[in-house]
């Protein structure tokens, strides 16, 4: 049996022409190859229209590359629905080092790949993983990645190789696409863009494939006809004799040139034998180019043997290193050129010459392409090809087979089944749009109660994925109503969703009401073992339609819950974050604290690096209200890093914390406008609130109270969202009373007592007695700040307990007590100066001078070592002083460990360490008493 191909679909083979008029885009290459050899990895993409010469470059690339090793991938258009098939292609010559990765990133390889079973891996953690490949392939030798016709990669590939070609700067790697259109993602990359030939050299690469010499006239009619495309210049005069040129040759100029290419090709297949047009057109049904396969294929129609050779001297396939058209083009030609009856034998050839057992997933794909009408036994088969690819962590593929699979069901409840199930894997894929596209369409179909209320309820989820606050809020309840007799628990988790997108749209939530939700949660019982779940939903519930005093007993116990079941049972990452959020209501710190870490490293563990950034967000906040603002920085910017890295859409409102407590004014109201815009837009008043308490925090810190207050004053109206609203409470009492807007700061008074009576928490309690200090008489402010200097004492707040010392310092001077009001200042000004707190670290030695004593010493000037080093540089020396390994560093990072150990290099010589015991020490001098390890500040 003859071997007609082994696995590429596309030629990498040497040249046999010349290649001319490129010198710019070579020099370009060289240089990039040039800096891999020196550890200077980088990335290009080559862009341009068919045919205009990328695949020639890549070509050319290869053969110049000396002393690379050469790993490459296509792009096939038939191929964007299978998940990791042109990762799989890249990385299979270097699968040899994954035993070196991580064993996280290892089985998310393998399990991605198919090689094993598993859980699905998160896309970023596979290109995590295919980064930490790379990157040990390149420990022996420079790597250099060729992948060609990137713009038809699966979307799973997509996402992991450009995550991986981001990151590889201080590698010996170089990765070059080439693409015919470029998406959002390789438009991020550095690019040169191909254009047509100049006529010179247009014609010096025509006279390379004429038979003989040519009329001028006719020469330059070809020349501007093909518009300086190198292929149709090569193309077009193929089988012509000098005659058939000379006799007047003329180009269809009202065709596209990408038609004319793809013509000329067909011209030269019109005088091929019927049986290697059978071939070609069998070949190019099927992307693998899987010699076997086309092998066994063509015997079962009775293609003779040697047809290949007959094919390849006719220079449309080669058959030496695999099946690969010359050209993307002939493959399209070939296709196009055949009739739908034709198309359908060959996949269904195709679909019986495979190994259902060896690959069921491209037999399906094959039976469906084959299908003449619906099918069920097919539709079966694309349901099973799905639920692997999900387990793959292929959910864009999913949803193909799924929504193919509807299209063939015969009866009307399945097809409805399949193509609501392939809607749910778009929105889980992160293609929001594509699903309400889908899902207009489902809609059409005959469909159950139970089929109508889960589609109704996606439609929800999706909207609320785009527009968190806004109209996801009534679709969402309505879904959760239509749950109630199909599925009270669904029910109650989706009441749950309610709210929390009602408490994210705040005051730009309209209807429904949290009242409203809360009443009807509060209808649905629950299961007989009651979980930490519906402890939190009552709690709520009971909140919002009676009082915050009558949730609190409840939320306590749903707190501890999810302390205990954090050990053990699953837990959603929408539960947890809502979790640490019930805990920041109820003043419990040490739990918020806890809780987000939990959810940051379940997130972490799992792999699922997209639930990562609200995590960070959420534990940001409270190290930045403890003080901690080096964590705090740190934990934002590594969910930038993230969200930059998986292609989320950005947010700053945990960063909005940093120049607030830092009074940096200016950079706060940059920050500030843009989370006003994009939170109008999308209906998002949670994130009114923050901007109105940060700002609140800056002015309150500067001493402009009036400012303050105008930033806070309708928060008493919001105080039933989340944390925002009554820590902007706070500050509204602070800024009224120094405003002598007494009425206002009690009515503020009485909402905080409210809620800290009934937490009676420590930290609840200090805020009481601060808040109460402010508008005490006289003889009772002494007892009232000693109450609260003492509770913040007993917490990490270092931040509420510095103001505390300064206001009740502030409060003395007033009273003419200067040398207790200096003690107060002086160890206000001692706090805030070691946290960087600048602001009010200025507003506490400004009232120590006007009090008659002298600074304590300490300054905001007298910045931490690691201010010195770039926030990714201050990180890699926080965890390497903390013992980690380079590769544990890479992997929390979303880095290599080369990359670890180029940032390294350069922390040591910034700070004059020789060794990570150095470093450890030196930085390890610098850390504050109450302030935790970084292992310990991310992660518990």
């Amino acid at each position: 049996m003859t071997t007609y191909a082994a696995s590429a679909t596309t030629s990498t083979a040497t040249r046999t022409t010349p290649l001319i008029g490129r010198r710019r885009e070579q020099l370009a290459i060289h240089e990039l190859l040039q800096a891999a050899r020196d550890s200077a990895g980088g990335v290009l993409v080559l862009d341009g229209e068919p045919g205009v010469g990328k695949t020639a470059l890549l070509e050319s690339t290869a053969q110049s590359a000396s002393g690379f090793r050469i790993v490459s991938a296509v792009g096939v258009e038939g191929e964007m629905e299978l998940p990791y098939a042109a990762l799989q292609q890249l990385c299979a010559p270097i699968l040899t080092f994954a035993d070196r990765l991580p064993d996280l990133q290892s089985e998310a390889l393998s399990v991605a790949f198919g090689l094993s079973a598993g859980p699905a891996p998160d896309a970023f953690l596979v290109g995590l993983a295919a980064l930490g490949l790379l990157s040990e392939a390149a420990e022996e030798r420079p790597l250099l990645c060729l992948i060609d016709d990137a713009q038809w990669l699966d979307s799973s590939s997509a996402k992991s190789l450009t995550f991986a070609a981001r990151r590889v700067f201080a590698e010996k790697i170089s990765v070059l696409f080439a693409a015919r259109q470029l998406d959002a993602r390789l438009a991020a990359l550095p690019t040169v863009h191909l254009g047509p030939l100049g006529n010179a050299e247009a014609r010096e690469l025509l006279r390379t494939v004429l038979p003989g010499p040519l009329d001028a006239r006719v020469l330059e009619r070809l020349v501007a006809e093909t518009r300086g495309n190198p292929l149709a210049l090569i193309e077009f005069p193929r089988g012509l004799t000098l005659p058939q040129l000379a006799g007047g040759f003329a180009l269809p100029t009202a065709l596209p040139l990408t038609v004319q290419i793809e013509e000329s090709f067909t011209r030269r297949l019109a005088g091929l034998p019927a049986h290697a047009r059978r071939l070609l057109l069998l070949a190019s049904a099927d992307p693998t180019g899987d010699a076997a396969l086309l092998s066994r294929a063509a015997q079962l129609i009775g293609i003779p043997q040697m047809t290949g050779q007959l094919l390849e001297a006719q220079g449309l396939l080669e058959t030496t290193s695999g099946i690969a058209f010359r050209h993307p083009l002939v493959r399209s030609a070939v296709y196009r050129e055949a009739n739908t009856d034709e198309r359908q034998e060959m996949h269904r050839v195709l679909a019986q010459a495979i190994d259902p057992q060896r690959d069921p997933d491209r037999r399906a794909w094959h039976m469906a392409q084959a299908a003449l009408g619906p099918d069920e036994d097919v539709a079966v088969e694309l349901e099973r090809s799905a639920a692997r690819a999900q387990s793959r962590g292929g959910l864009a593929a999913s949803a193909a087979f799924l929504q193919r699979a509807a299209s063939l069901s015969l009866d009307p409840v399945h097809r409805t089944e399949r193509a609501l199930a392939a809607a749910k894997a778009k929105y889980e894929a992160g293609a929001p749009q594509d699903a309400l596209d889908l899902i207009a369409t489902v809609e059409e179909h005959e469909a159950d109660d139970r089929q109508r209320t889960l589609l109704q309820l996606l439609k929800a989820q999706v909207t609320l994925a785009t527009r968190r606050g806004g109209e996801a809020s009534p679709m969402l309840l309505d879904a959760a109503r239509a749950l109630e007799p199909i599925n009270p628990q669904l029910a109650r988790e989706t009441y749950l969703e309610t709210l929390n997108s009602a408490l994210f749209g705040g005051s730009l939530a309209g209807t429904p009401s949290l009242v409203e939700i809360g009443e009807a949660a509060l209808v649905v019982p629950a299961a007989e073992t009651i979980g930490a779940t519906d402890l939190l939903l009552e709690g709520l519930a009971l909140w919002f339609t009676d009082s915050y005093s009558a949730g609190v007993p409840v939320l306590q116990d749903a707190l501890r819950a999810f302390m205990d079941d954090s050990a053990s049972q699953p837990l959603a990452a929408l539960r947890l974050s809502m979790a640490s959020w019930a805990a920041a209501e109820l003043w419990e710190e040490e739990t918020w604290i806890r809780l987000t870490g939990e959810q940051l490293r379940r997130a972490r563990a799992s792999g699922e690096l997209t639930a990562v950034p609200s995590a960070l967000g959420n534990r940001s906040i409270i190290f930045a209200m403890s003080g901690e603002l080096e964590v705090a920085a740190s934990l934002v910017d590594e969910q930038e890093t993230i969200r930059d890295a998986a292609g989320m859409a950005p947010t700053a409102n945990a960063a909005l914390w940093l120049p607030a407590w830092a009074g940096h004014e200016t950079e706060l109201k940059a920050l500030g406008h843009a989370v006003l815009t994009d939170a109008t837009e999308r209906s998002e008043g949670y994130a009114l609130g923050v901007v109105g308490l940060v700002s609140a925090i800056l002015y309150n810190g500067l001493g402009r109270h009036e400012e303050a207050m105008s930033a806070v004053r309708t928060a008493p109206e919001n105080a039933r969202q989340l944390f925002a609203p009554i820590a902007a409470v706070v500050e509204l009492i602070e800024a009224a009373s120094r405003c002598g807007e007494r009425s206002l700061a009690e009515r503020a008074l009485e909402l905080v007592l409210e809620r800290t009576d009934a937490a009676q928490t420590t930290w609840a309690r200090g805020t009481a007695a601060r808040s109460r200090a402010l508008l005490a008489e006289p003889n009772d402010e002494d007892g009232l700040y000693d109450e609260a200097i003492e509770r913040f004492g007993e917490t990490r707040l270092r931040v509420d307990l510095g103001r505390t010392h300064l206001l009740y310092g502030e409060s003395l001077r007033r009273r003419q007590r200067r040398v207790d009001a200096c003690q107060q200042l002086r160890k206000a000004h001692e706090i805030f100066a070691g946290l960087g707190i600048v602001a009010f670290a200025e507003r506490a030695r400004r009232e120590l001078h006007a009090a008659g004593g002298r600074g304590s010493g300490a300054s905001p000037s007298d910045e931490p070592l690691t201010l010195e080093l770039t926030p990714q540089e201050a990180r890699i020396a926080d965890l390497t002083a903390d013992g980690q390994a380079n590769r544990e560093i890479a992997a929390q990072l979303f880095i290599s460990a080369s990359t670890v150990e180029y940032h390294l290099a350069k922390v040591f010589r910034k700070l004059q360490v020789k060794s990570r015991t150095e470093l450890a020490q030196k930085l390890h001098q610098q850390v504050p008493a109450h302030r935790p390890s970084s292992t310990a500040r991310h992660e518990s």
